[in-house]
């Protein structure tokens, strides 16, 4: 038995340089502009038995605008950055420079107070490992860039560090077919 699962990366809510840790921000003007350019390719997803969502706001509203009716998921949230939370990468990396070189080099370290990389990987590839497997099943899962590359580490059984090595850009779309502990990446030809 296996189950399909399609992980799409949420619209931008900001800029690039701009992203905080754990952004609740909604999807700004680009976001909306991005879904309805990729909606022809992603709406047929919305045909899968199983829709969710990370519970951020900016996945909702994609998941919302490409017609899933996508149920929030707890487990897709976004890595829990503690006292980062709110903040840029250059204004984390200003005040506490040695703790972000520690967070990128050490999959078990939380110098924010949150959830580590590899406790992170973990949680998703859990979500993933308790998905109902019916046989040719399908499941689409908008959730943030984070979120895709956490799955991704975790179905290929990849070094932790190897998340640090991986664009997701919005709208991408991973699949994974498999079952728990069983995940293939599954690459599709352009239409």
């Amino acid at each position: 038995m296996h189950v399909r699962v399609t992980l799409v990366a949420a619209a931008r809510s900001s800029p690039l340089l701009a992203e905080r840790f754990d952004d609740d921000r909604p999807l700004d003007q680009s976001g909306w502009r991005e879904v309805e350019l990729a909606a022809h390719g992603l709406v047929p997803l919305g045909a899968a038995e199983l829709r969710y969502c990370s519970p951020t706001p900016r996945s909702r509203a994609t998941g919302q605008a490409l017609g899933y009716a996508p149920l929030a998921q707890p487990a897709l949230r976004e890595c829990d950055m503690g006292r980062w939370r709110g903040l840029t990468l250059a204004e984390v990396t200003a005040r506490e420079p040695a703790a972000v070189e520690a967070w990128l080099v050490d999959p078990r370290a939380a110098p924010h107070g949150g959830e580590s990389l590899l406790d992170f990987i973990t949680r998703i590839g859990g979500w993933l490992d308790t998905r109902p497997a019916d046989d040719g099943g399908a499941i689409v899962a908008v959730a943030e860039p984070s979120v895709v590359r956490a799955a991704l580490v975790y179905a290929l059984r990849v070094p932790p560090l190897t998340y640090w090595s991986v664009d997701v850009r919005p709208l991408a779309a991973l699949t994974l077919t498999g079952w728990s502990g069983r995940w293939h990446l599954s690459l599709e030809a352009a239409c």
